[in-house]
């Protein structure tokens, strides 16, 4: 048998990166997944190699009518929905005084607002269907400490640390248990990006911030999204049903906690 045989996921963010590595690690454990995002062009394609277990769902975290069309579509399609990862998040970095209020406003409303009210949305399913689920933020490293010229995005992660905190121990008397993961460097199309802004930002040419952060890791290497599949695994499954409201670091070694 396998760990999510019968379950319904929706994962935000998920037509790339790392949302995608776990609806490809959810399928495999017998799960149904709906592939969340924005972009539904991408969501469909991205289903559509996953295979029949996996559907597009088109979702914008910023607005609530999307919020719960995507919930309505994900009970209308599997009938239930047990698993969420709140994975849909953006990035950004600038010198303390050249943050504009643009920037921060637009990181709220998807990293810290879009999870709350996705959360929010899925729960209230959870709790009318009256069999309890699991809910997964996904936090950073950057959230467990400051970073020079990263304070919108840093501040971002720890709100959602703290909303996991503060909404597991409420959701918990349901069944839902809310915990989060906490990666540190993952490679992919975003390093792509936070590499460009900060060969601006700090004058350094293309690849060297990634050169200089990837040697910085004491498993001496980035992560890759299958690295992070194990924990998202098991705190979807009925062997993390005792822990509610944690934080886990999948790091290889970033941050101790």
């Amino acid at each position: 048998m396998k760990r999510l045989d019968g379950k319904s996921a929706l994962i935000t963010g998920s037509a790339r990166g790392i949302g995608r590595g776990f609806a490809e690690a959810y399928v495999r454990e017998g799960a149904t997944v709906a592939i969340a995002d924005i972009n539904l062009d991408a969501a469909d394609a991205t289903a559509a190699e996953i295979g029949p277990a996996a559907y597009a769902v088109e979702l914008d975290v910023t607005r609530q009518d999307s919020i719960d069309a995507a919930i309505a579509a994900v009970v209308a399609r599997a009938g239930k929905i047990d698993i969420l990862i709140n994975n849909a998040a953006l990035f950004d970095a600038a010198e303390t005084v050249d943050i504009t209020r643009a920037s921060y406003d637009k990181l709220y409303a998807v990293n810290v607002a879009g999870t709350l009210f996705t959360l929010q949305a899925a729960a209230r399913q959870m709790i009318a269907q009256g069999h309890g689920g699991k809910v997964i933020n996904m936090a950073s490293q950057a959230g467990r400490r400051g970073e020079s010229l990263v304070a919108v995005y840093c501040s971002t992660k720890a709100a959602v640390i703290s909303l996991t905190q503060s909404t597991g121990l409420n959701l918990i008397r349901h069944g839902i248990n809310v915990n989060a993961i906490a990666p540190g460097v993952v490679d992919g199309d975003h390093w792509v990006h936070v590499d460009e802004m900060f060969a601006k930002l700090e004058g350094k040419v293309p690849g060297q911030k990634k050169a200089e952060v990837e040697a910085g890791v004491p498993a001496g290497r980035f992560a890759t999204p299958s690295d992070l599949t194990g924990m998202a695994v098991f705190l979807a499954s009925s062997e993390a049903d005792y822990i509610v409201s944690q934080t886990y670091n999948v790091d290889g070694g970033q941050w101790m906690s």
